[in-house]
């Protein structure tokens, strides 16, 4: 209420039931919510653009509704970015939310320590093979084979954005990019991590996956893993011999001996540290053979975060 005793009714911007215009296609590097009515699929708010209840500011990259400059009302804001840490490329600091260009492909934006980047240019449409067709189409009808539709849906993936720790690399005139390694899902046996990268030929945003394998599953590990005298930990091991792999009732054609992450006496937790990529051939009973990317342990650290090994948001 204001000093004269009278209140300030707030205009309604959420109305029910929903009605919802079709999805719209946001632009590269804008993303796609669901907004603030709990409605419709609606194209997030940048930062400077005016928001509301409704019309919300992208929160993948820390924007949030400024209201400061609409007292006494509060109805309007500006979407702003939260204070939070910079970013550095090649000896260049950048705050937080600051747009910028290390090449002239790509743009680049800073959030909370990671940066991100979009293709400068994106595909001109009057480009599209489905033009290059002669004859009278129906009205409605489409110019375009399926083969084709699934050419031009795939050149999409080249204007996603992938927002990671440093360093970038530029490898072709690609800008390669790459999440991290998701934890393994499996603590003991085989299991299967994934990732998103463009390190490609296509320069691709493609989900990308490998096998893992942390610890054998042991009945009783510290039977087998040997911890020094006076050391509570023991952060690798290998088993005496090599033996086959087995994944989905298939096994490797080779032998091999790996090494594992260790345990130790007290509540700390032994993850990788160190690894490399190597590809293993499987082979099935009566159905042939395939392969399969496989991470390759070289060293582990034991640490008291046990938690979920391997989870980028463990420290927020």
């Amino acid at each position: 209420p204001s000093e004269s005793g009278e209140g300030h009714q707030r205009k309604e911007v959420c109305h029910w039931p929903c009605r919802c215009p079709p999805v719209p296609t946001c632009t590269p590097g804008v993303s796609l919510v669901k907004d603030g009515c709990g409605c419709c699929k609606v194209c997030a708010k940048q930062s400077g653009e005016t928001c509301n209840e409704a019309d919300i500011c992208d929160p993948h990259k820390g924007l949030y509704c400024d209201y400061s400059e609409d007292e006494p009302r509060y109805e309007t804001g500006v979407c702003a970015y939260l204070v939070a840490v910079g970013c550095e490329l090649n000896g260049v600091y950048y705050l937080n939310g600051q747009t910028f260009q290390p090449n002239p492909l790509y743009k680049c934006l800073c959030i909370s320590g990671a940066i991100g980047c979009t293709p400068a240019f994106t595909p001109r449409l009057a480009a599209s093979p489905c033009t290059r067709v002669t004859g009278r189409k129906k009205p409605g009808q489409s110019a375009c084979g399926p083969g084709q539709h699934k050419q031009l849906q795939s050149t999409n993936y080249r204007r996603m954005s992938a927002y990671r720790s440093l360093p970038l690399v530029l490898k072709k005139k690609c800008l390669v990019q790459a999440t991290r390694w998701t934890p393994c899902s499996r603590t003991c046996g085989i299991g299967i991590s994934s990732r998103v990268t463009n390190d490609n030929r296509k320069c691709e945003m493609k989900k990308e996956r490998r096998l893992c394998f942390i610890q054998p599953c042991l009945t009783n590990v510290l039977k087998t893993v040997k911890i020094p005298k006076g050391k509570t930990c023991q952060p690798t091991f290998q088993l005496p011999t090599a033996e086959k792999l087995l994944f989905s009732g298939c096994s490797t054609t080779q032998s091999y001996r790996l090494t594992f992450c260790g345990v130790c006496l007290d509540k700390r937790c032994c993850i990788p540290n160190k690894s490399k990529m190597i590809t293993v051939q499987f082979e099935c009973p009566s159905e042939g053979f395939f392969k399969w990317k496989m991470m390759w342990i070289t060293s582990c650290v034991c640490q008291r975060i046990c938690t979920a090994p391997g989870d980028i948001f463990s420290e927020l």
